[in-house]
């Protein structure tokens, strides 16, 4: 795994003008079908791919923390959401909380989240690739892209799959 995502920055950069260039033409002219081969392309990508093995958006990224998932993991925590806030979250330049420091504080040595029943949203939808109406989020999957190798794979065999003109 470590291999592979050594050379995935590269990968993705290499391939990136090509999935803009795809991505654009996706959201002029979506197929039909398009979120129910998303959803296939991303099942059978997670029987393959063992997110444990990776984590890798847990070491290089954080997710948007959204005002219930405050609530939600400061409760679990045993925390008031302000003191949650404070000890791990800040406001970003778009004023949405995140994560004061990557790798996330809650991902242990074997890439296991200590707070997973509770995770924050982002981080249950990542890397996205299921998501109904695909085509809205294609500048995330560009970024995803170059951070989850299933996302990588996915993206791969979907323009293999969805041919455009």
């Amino acid at each position: 795994m470590m291999e592979i995502l050594e050379e995935l920055p590269a990968k993705a950069k290499e391939k990136h003008a090509e999935n803009k260039k795809y991505f654009a033409k996706l959201r002029k002219k979506p197929p039909k079908q398009l979120d129910y081969l998303m959803q296939e392309l991303h099942e059978a990508e997670f029987q393959r791919t063992d997110c444990l093995e990776c984590a890798n958006c847990c070491k290089t990224t954080g997710p948007l923390f959204t005002n219930a998932d405050i609530v939600r993991i400061a409760k679990h925590l045993r925390l008031k959401p302000q003191q949650f806030i404070s000890t791990y979250l800040h406001l970003d330049e778009d004023n949405d909380y995140v994560l004061q420091q990557v790798p996330c504080s809650f991902l242990d040595a074997d890439n296991y989240c200590s707070i997973y029943d509770v995770r924050p949203k982002a981080c249950r939808e990542f890397p996205h690739t299921n998501r109904k109406k695909f085509q809205q989020i294609t500048a995330l999957t560009l970024k995803n892209v170059a951070i989850c190798p299933a996302a990588f794979n996915i993206v791969e065999e979907m323009k293999r799959r969805v041919l455009l003109k």
